[in-house]
């Protein structure tokens, strides 16, 4: 259940740094009129969130053995840990969605460009 937690606190948190780290990066590459820094620093948070995301689908995959209804036999409790570690890869799913949002705009848009 530790990776669940990982994935569902830093996940988000990665996107939102993502998101400063590319609009802190926009004036260098305007200067430099080189968008390669930028480009690295999206695909380094998008590898680090599908990390974060297989984890925790692989964390809840480990509890797909276990009972799935509450009223089962009772020979062993309900275990929430594969709700938890759905929850978190859909969270790191849905960051991983956010940065390549972002990513989109810096592939479409020149740094330089004036909106």
């Amino acid at each position: 259940m530790k990776k669940s937690w990982i994935a569902l606190v830093f996940a988000p948190t990665v996107a939102l740094a993502t998101q400063s780290v590319l609009y802190a990066m926009v004036t260098p590459s305007c200067s430099a009129q080189m968008r390669l820094n930028i480009h690295l620093a999206a695909a380094v948070a998008l590898l680090v969130v599908v990390v974060l995301a297989v984890m925790a689908y692989g964390q809840s995959s480990v509890y797909r053995r276990e009972p799935q209804s509450p009223d089962h036999d009772g020979a062993q409790p309900p275990v929430p840990g594969r709700f938890f570690g759905d929850v978190a890869a859909a969270v790191a799913a849905l960051s991983a969605l956010v940065i390549l949002a972002m990513w989109f705009g810096v592939w479409v848009l020149s740094p330089c460009a004036i909106i």
